[in-house]
């Protein structure tokens, strides 16, 4: 029932495959797009918040494409899903029907659930994910994309 959207999707796919694939060389969009089938449109807008929300650097230049700004073990799924909610929230201004019963108790209930899911979030990190992505036998040979940031 709950399911991330398409932008918190693609963009926890995104930083993933930079984690894991970036060695000392930045990783290119288009090689990213070409590993994980992320659509264009969706990744840059999406590589570019995560830049601006300080989770990436972008290097420019003919070698250029995005590293992770901070070490994999420092960026949460947590802090990588609120980017994508501040993106989202840019893009629209929707807001829920209001109710007297929606605001007193349906509200606070998903407030509740959703501070117990972010908690959870925040407690893995992009570290653990590579980890768990080794394990599967889903990452290049060892030695590829080793975060040497201290």
């Amino acid at each position: 029932m709950l399911k991330p959207s398409r932008k918190a999707w693609f963009a926890l796919v995104a930083v993933l495959d930079i984690a894991c694939h970036a060695g000392g060389q930045p990783v290119q969009s288009q090689d990213i797009n070409h590993r994980q089938g992320i659509p264009r449109r969706y990744l840059e807008r999406s590589l570019q918040h995560l830049v601006r929300s300080g989770l990436l650097q972008g290097v420019r230049g003919p070698r250029g494409g995005y590293r992770l700004a901070l070490e994999r073990r420092r960026i949460t799924v947590g802090a990588i899903l609120r980017a994508v909610q501040e993106m989202e929230e840019e893009a629209t201004h929707d807001t829920l029907p209001d109710s007297a019963l929606g605001q007193a108790v349906v509200r606070p209930l998903w407030d509740d659930m959703q501070d117990a899911l972010m908690k959870r979030l925040e407690a893995i990190s992009i570290d653990d994910l590579c980890l768990h992505a080794r394990r599967e036998g889903l990452l290049p040979e060892a030695g590829h994309g080793i975060d040497f940031t201290i």
